[in-house]
């Protein structure tokens, strides 16, 4: 997060910054008032807990990180105005690209023969040593395009860093400083509770070594802001500034990594997240040793099980993983892993949702050999496949798993579900023309454009296949049909009930 961070509108915001702060007025910015009255009351004493031993114990090995860097400015200015351009990524040979061009070379970007203009930063956050030569462990987000990284320790002490390694997915990364002796921490087991103290140590607003406190509020919480989640919820207070600080448990260990806020002004307002030391600590020691952090790579896209999915396929509960699509060429397909299995277990663990899976795999190194609880065909099953390594490109692939391009509708025929379907021109499913605003099918989420590809893990292209295919739910004695649909090249299951009102 950059010094305009005041100019974002997301509410999830990482706490990195640098602010001023100004007190209001000519005189003093903190002002205590008090009367004393005729008679003394006699107050007793209460022993509150103080946190003051371990905060100075742990204060000496957080540090306070000032970066300077440059980045791609998305405005240009010309003749005395600020504008915003997007130029088309055209080939060599198409008519427009010289047309393009001629505005790339004037304005400095586009397909010019300048490169895009850039301005120059200035970010601040935190972190915290980890080892006597001068590791430190922040946010990617603090260091991220970083040209000089300066460190400032808790006595003054000001050093060059150097980035050894960042991962975004988590949002951490590790510098060094060449340092001997330092202080530094250690991580916590992963045991902290909800309801435990957790004591924020960082630099909020460039004000070096401020110090809060409070508890852990929920533990996994998925803010988005993550490829794998499972954030600390806490209520100590976290500001722009506090990004890649450690919040200690009681026993000075670092519990969690301070990461984000959720705020709707860009202050605190007692909600903010820190990544667990369980998932910081394996990729930290990956990037001190490696540079960069490698994953298993399962090859499937996903989602999480409904109850109405769960009641479509048999289930009892909701745990585990819909596979929507196997990856092509993917170890999970070489495998036999199918569109519409359940992955519920990894190497006998259970898979809680999507977002347990992907975490899990990706927890794996590559080539392991892991064991799949699948649940398929109303009976559950082991597979076992050979992880790859996980790569942006395989990552792409899975996001833009779907199907082609929707043709046009002809002959509609309602269903009796409450949704008008005509042949998809492609020739693969069914596309949905039509929803009744009143039928289940409308409160389950169908629209208009969406493609219906399968009913109970059977295709269907037309609507008689479709018919046939809900009649043999029922006649399974299933109240609730599986659905694989495809809406703007992207699929996912829907469970859908049959003995709803407006369903016949």
């Amino acid at each position: 997060m950059r010094s305009n961070f005041l100019h974002h509108t997301r509410r999830w915001i990482g706490a990195s910054a640098l602010a001023i702060v100004v007190g209001l007025g000519g005189g003093a910015a903190f002002v205590a008032t008090s009367q004393t009255a005729n008679a003394q009351i006699a107050a007793p004493s209460v022993t509150a807990p103080s946190f003051a031993d371990l905060v100075e114990a742990v204060k000496p090995a957080v540090v306070s990180i000032q970066v300077e860097g440059t980045e791609p400015d998305t405005q240009t200015n010309f003749r005395g105005r600020n504008f915003q351009f997007q130029f088309p990524d055209l080939p060599p040979d198409h008519p427009l690209k010289k047309f393009f061009d001629q505005f790339g070379d004037e304005f400095g970007n586009g397909n010019g023969n300048q490169a895009p203009p850039t301005h120059k930063y200035e970010a601040a956050g935190s972190g915290f040593v980890i080892s006597a030569d001068g590791y430190i462990v922040t946010n990617n987000h603090v260091v991220k395009n970083a040209d000089k990284v300066t460190v400032k320790f808790d006595n003054g002490d000001e050093m060059t860093a150097k980035v050894i390694g960042t991962d975004e997915r988590t949002d951490v990364a590790v510098v060094k400083v060449d340092g001997k002796d330092l202080p530094y921490v250690e991580f916590a087991d992963d045991n902290i509770r909800v309801g435990d103290w957790v004591v924020a140590v960082g630099n909020p607003f460039g004000l070096g070594g401020s110090v809060t406190a409070g508890i852990v509020s929920a533990r996994g919480r998925d803010i988005s802001g993550s490829s794998y989640g499972d954030f600390l919820q806490i209520d100590a207070a976290v500001n722009m500034g506090n990004s890649g600080g450690p919040a200690f448990d009681v026993h000075g260990k670092v519990a969690g990594m301070n990461t984000a806020i959720f705020s709707p002004n860009g202050g605190n307002v007692g909600i903010a997240f820190a990544i667990p030391a369980s998932i910081v600590k394996p990729i930290v020691n990956s990037l001190i040793e490696n540079g960069t952090v490698t994953r298993g790579f399962l090859g499937v896209s996903i989602q999480d099980v409904t109850r109405d999915i769960a009641d479509s396929v048999g289930l009892k509960n909701t745990h585990g993983a819909l596979v929507t699509e196997p990856s092509d060429g993917g170890p999970a397909q070489k495998a036999g892993i199918n569109s519409g299995d359940v992955i519920t277990a990894v190497d006998g663990q259970q898979i809680n949702n999507a977002l347990d899976l992907s975490r899990t795999i990706a927890g794996k190194a590559p080539g392991t050999k892991v064991t799949l609880d699948v649940w398929r065909n109303g009976k559950s099953d082991k597979v076992t496949v050979t992880l790859d390594t996980l790569n942006d490109a395989q990552v792409a692939q899975n996001d833009n798993q779907g199907q082609q391009e929707q043709g046009q509708p002809d002959q509609p025929k309602p269903s009796s579900v409450g949704i008008t379907l005509v042949p998809n021109s492609d020739g693969d499913g069914l596309l949905i023309q039509d929803v009744d605003q009143n039928s289940i099918a409308a409160d389950k989420g169908f629209a208009v454009g969406d493609v219906i590809l399968e009913v109970d893990n059977k295709k269907v292209s037309t609507v008689d296949e479709f018919e046939k295919a809900i009649s043999a739910v029922k006649a399974k004695g299933l109240n609730t049909a599986l659905i694989k649909a495809s809406r703007n090249d992207t699929v996912r299951y829907i469970g859908l009930p049959l003995d709803q009102p407006g369903n016949k």
